[in-house]
């Protein structure tokens, strides 16, 4: 069954269900049917009962059984409605008999008057004579103070004939309507599902090449609609992706070349002739540095990649956040006073605990600050602060440098990306710093904005949510 293709399949499952609603209705019909042929015959039955009765209280009421007897046979030995009739006055004095009925010895159980009124009840009941089927009702009835039994009865091959011909139409037309059904739910089946084999068509000529392709878009309004609108938009996420890692991996093969090339370059022209112990010192100079700085790139970009494939998990856990900006200031505050640039802080005195990885807000604070320093010419200035401000935590980073045009703030935060190429090539910039500050700042359900000017400086905010509020984020 699961080999089937689902248009087959919907028309089998279908079938069973047309099969067995048929089944159910035919069967349902049939009893109906029955029920009103028999409902029919038995008003008839009662009928003449009742024309019995209403002869019987026409008798004087002191007639005898045999006067009785005379006058129910002068009445009812040529009626139609005599042929299967005998009335009797238990326990078994005979008022009229019909031959038919004398010929079959046909008679009730004899019950007791007195014992309750269920004797009352008509019983009908379905008998076979003479190969002939018939319906008989049985019935006692109360005529001037005497008890009389009848029993009457009418044939039923016009009843059994209309059933079995009914019966026999069901088994003949049943199995062409149910083939018919079957090629109509084929076609229907073949029709509700013609959209997904034109996305299934659509689909496979999307590739690596081409996943600027979409689907068809659909206008039906229902689940195929929703199918291919959610399709589509699949891939333009897989799109974004890839053409983010195509673009990730040649920025870093650009970015690598360079270096690479430095270090190259510089061995091949110390190794062309002999050279003095300065000039070998000042070579091994050159490539240490740009080997240093290759080490770094090479260790954030692996970082970005654990990052982009979950691997990079921090450890969250609550952070004295005042307290881990004071070691980070501690830190740099030598660094950046040999720069001869002014270094100021401001961090508020108490607790500002945030749920956070403490090694991963360190990073976060030597990104801004080296950034803040690499940019900021000699008598510049570095100041330093971390507040709350309602329910979060403000950390901000100020620098006097030379700005950020406004055009490039938006991006910034990408990777690889410099506002001032040439500049951040001499300072050693990858464009890989702030891309790590963004996703750290994410992973802490932060915020990071950056206000510049160029020749005025820059100032990077990041808010994060105090413990209470990171808590209950993290719990959603």
């Amino acid at each position: 069954m699961k080999r089937l293709s689902i248009g087959l399949r919907l028309t089998l499952w279908y079938l069973l269900v047309f099969a067995a609603a048929q089944f159910l209705f035919g069967t349902g019909m049939w009893i109906i049917l029955r029920h009103s042929l028999y409902e029919i015959a038995d008003d008839e039955l009662t009928n003449q009962v009742d024309d019995l009765r209403h002869f019987l209280e026409a008798q004087k009421k002191d007639a005898s059984i045999a006067k009785l007897q005379e006058e129910v046979t002068e009445a009812y030995v040529l009626e139609h409605s005599g042929d299967y009739l005998q009335l009797y006055v238990p326990p078994e004095e005979w008022i009229y008999r019909a031959s038919f009925m004398q010929k079959m010895s046909f008679l009730p159980p004899v019950q007791d008057p007195s014992a309750d009124d269920s004797w009352r009840q008509p019983v009908y009941e379905d008998r076979q004579l003479d190969g002939r089927p018939f319906r008989f009702l049985t019935q006692r009835v109360a005529v001037h103070g005497r008890q009389f039994t009848v029993q009457t009865g009418i044939p039923a091959d016009d009843i059994a004939h209309t059933l079995a011909l009914f019966r026999r139409y069901l088994v003949m037309f049943a199995p062409i309507i149910l083939l018919a059904a079957s090629v109509v739910g084929y076609w229907i089946s073949g029709r509700a599902l013609s959209p997904v084999d034109a996305l299934t068509r659509a689909a496979r000529t999307i590739s690596g090449s081409n996943l600027s392709r979409r689907l068809e878009p659909l206008h039906t309004g229902d689940e195929l609609q929703r199918l291919s609108d959610t399709l589509n938009e699949m891939l333009s996420r897989i799109e974004t992706a890839f053409l983010g890692v195509t673009q990730f991996t040649a920025d870093a093969s650009h970015e690598l070349r360079t270096p690479i090339s430095l270090i190259r370059t510089e061995a091949e022209i110390v190794l062309r002739k002999s050279r003095t112990e300065e000039e070998y010192r000042d070579a091994l100079f050159h490539i240490l540095m740009e080997s240093e700085a290759t080490t770094s790139m090479v260790e954030k970009l692996l970082s970005l990649a654990r990052a982009d494939s979950g691997q990079n998990a921090l450890e969250m856990r609550p952070v004295d956040l005042g307290e881990t900006v004071r070691r980070a200031a501690n830190g740099w505050r030598a660094l950046i006073g040999s720069k001869a640039l002014e270094f100021t802080e401001v961090i508020t005195a108490g607790s500002l605990r945030v749920i956070g990885d403490d090694t991963a807000m360190r990073q976060l604070l030597n990104i801004l600050l080296d950034n803040a320093v690499k940019y900021t010419p000699e008598a510049g200035s570095v100041h330093l602060s971390v507040e709350e401000r309602g329910d979060k935590a403000v950390l901000k980073v100020v620098d006097s440098g030379i700005g950020i045009a406004l055009e490039d703030q938006a991006r910034i935060f990408e990777r690889f990306y410099r506002a001032d190429k040439a500049r951040s090539r001499e300072l050693g910039g990858a464009g890989l710093g702030l891309a790590i500050a963004l996703w750290i700042v994410r992973q802490h359900h932060g915020s990071i904005q950056v206000e510049s000017s160029p020749g005025k400086g820059s100032a990077f905010t990041v808010e994060l949510p105090l413990q209470p509020t990171a808590v209950a984020v993290l719990a959603s």
